[in-house]
């Protein structure tokens, strides 16, 4: 059933994605493998890590009077200044990384987290690495000043850390690249202090960043590693597709590069299209997006011809806009994800089903945003925009005066429409959730596009593949609302609208990689469709 939500919690904070994609897992499955770990240990150390053995004494205190000093002495970190005085005061000053013997374990989990923030997916580095290295190797246990130091710096470093790694670019730099889904908001202050109240050898609460952070961040290492170890030339062939049982030296090359990439389970150095390759082929161009038709086309290869350099920036920039969504997600809602050209309803963190949709051209871009669906309407009229109405339906009509009966229009006061019907071009139902933007679902009649691979098409309102089950699926708890009288709704020619006892939250987003829980882990990439990970590969940079 529809769960309940609050409003007020920014549609609940847009629980993004559990996915846009296949962050959702399907509800009623057993178990998820995911792709085998090879990154290093040290670069795995993860929130449990930091979370377990706290020191919960109250014994050694910090000494309040050199927290002025310390911050001139360490500039850097004065944005840490207030979150790092407030910290202490709630623990009445209590040393937070040390205990009776010394520093705790923990304090080298973190300064080693630090070490390796590359592995984030960020170029920066954290600042006075070196002179907390010094100072936890130097530390003399009877100095109140040295402990005082280094347990400051540490957590001035930890807020300095976490803002950047949980948070990501601010919330300004984010809107100047169209993205309008609300930020999840993190109290770091809260954060830390929950970490050091875990009993050891709990993994609780867990890093405040939506799953497929972690994932990515996973899928990096990979791909550095094979950029690190091997060579990536261009793949050329004067033959335009191969399937199996073909032979070509270009086959042999191609084996190799889906070993590499995880997409063919052995190593074969064989030019024959063989059932691996076969396999592995299905394999590549399912997580590209493409249908698996077994062929090696030159979509393909030119997928394969993508340098590793430009997959590790798209997989850093993903990385980088699942910091900014909901680490936890609760209830029902729509995610759309608009490079993967896909709708998702979504129970908490379990997928229930996923259609294909269609959406907005590069010149009616699909904006990034959110809002609740609050309104069936069954055999819609449609309000022909004024960019439309100016742009083509007027000059038709001084072409042609029969222009508007032809295309089922009329006038409506100063206005245009066009009647419901089969014809119409929001199809048979549309589902409103009310925006500034005038983007909301919609049926259409031009039902071919839904088998094209690449669906960016319309004006920038989102076409849905399955309308009459999503209807189905918006009215499941309204008893008079049968499959037979949905299904007369949207043909009888008479606008209806019905409005949802519960709005459901809806969700569009823009993610170019992630990884599908769905199918063992597999890294999915995905065309920038709008040119947006450029734009945003060059704020990381800076």
């Amino acid at each position: 059933m529809i769960t309940s939500h609050n409003p007020k919690q920014s549609f609940i904070v847009l629980i993004l994605l559990s996915l846009l994609l296949a962050g959702c897992r399907d509800q009623g499955s057993e178990g998820h493998k995911t792709a085998e770990d090879s990154t290093p240990r040290d670069l795995q150390i993860t929130a449990a890590d930091i979370a377990g053995n706290f020191s919960s004494q109250s014994a050694l205190k910090i000494d309040s009077s050199l927290l002025d000093s310390f911050f001139t002495q360490y500039p850097l970190l004065r944005s840490s200044r207030k979150s790092a005085g407030s910290f202490y005061r709630g623990r009445n000053f209590s040393l937070a990384w040390h205990d009776s013997v010394g520093l705790i374990e923990q304090a080298g989990s973190l300064l080693n987290r630090m070490q390796n923030v590359q592995a984030e997916g960020l170029s920066l580095q954290v600042p006075y690495l070196s002179a907390a290295d010094s100072l936890m190797s130097n530390e003399d246990p009877s100095d109140r000043r040295s402990l005082t130091q280094t347990d400051l710096l540490l957590t001035s470093m930890y807020f300095y850390f976490a803002e950047k790694v949980w948070g990501g670019l601010s919330e300004a730099s984010v809107r100047e690249i169209n993205w309008y889904l609300p930020r999840k908001k993190i109290n770091y202050e809260a954060r830390l202090d929950s970490l050091l109240r875990v009993p050891v050898g709990s993994s609780e609460p867990g890093e405040p960043v939506y799953r497929q952070y972690g994932l990515l961040k996973k899928a990096l290492e990979k791909y550095k590693a094979i950029a690190n170890a091997n060579e990536w030339p261009v793949i050329v062939t004067n033959k335009r597709s191969f399937s199996k049982g073909d032979s070509a030296d270009a086959i042999a090359i191609i084996k190799k590069r889906l070993y590499l990439l995880g997409d063919m389970a052995a190593i074969s150095e064989t030019p024959i299209f063989d059932s691996a390759l076969l396999a592995a082929v299905n394999k590549f161009r399912r997580r590209f997006g493409m249908k698996e038709t077994g062929i090696i086309d030159q979509p393909l290869i030119n997928e394969l011809n993508v340098p590793l350099k430009k997959r590790i920036e798209q997989i850093i920039v993903n990385i980088e806009r699942s910091r900014w969504l909901p680490d936890q997600m609760e209830g029902d809602y729509i995610a759309v994800n608009i490079p993967g050209f896909r709708l998702h309803v979504c129970r908490g963190d379990s997928l229930l089903w996923s259609m294909n949709v269609v959406v907005g051209k590069t010149a009616n871009k699909t904006v990034i945003f959110s809002g609740n669906l609050q309104y069936v309407v069954f055999s819609p009229y449609w309000n022909v925009p004024t960019s439309i109405l100016n742009k083509e339906v007027l000059p038709g009509i001084r072409r042609d005066k029969n222009y508007l009966a032809k295309h089922h229009m009329e006038w409506n006061g100063k206005s245009v429409r066009q009647k419901p019907g089969p014809w119409n071009s929001l199809g048979q139902v549309k589902f409103l959730f009310p925006n500034s933007y005038s983007i909301y679902l919609h049926d259409t009649p031009s039902k071919s596009l839904f088998s094209e691979d690449k669906r960016a098409f319309s004006h920038g309102c989102i076409r849905v593949g399955e309308p009459a089950k999503l209807a189905r699926y918006l009215l499941q708890n309204e008893a008079l609302w049968t499959d037979k009288k949905i299904d007369a709704a949207m043909n009888s020619g008479k606008e209806q609208y019905v409005t949802l006892k519960q709005p459901v939250p809806v969700l569009i987003g823009y993610l170019t990689a992630w990884v599908d829980l769905r199918h063992e882990g597999e890294l999915n990439f995905r065309n920038d469709v709008y040119g947006r990970d450029g734009r945003l590969a060059k704020m990381l940079e800076k």
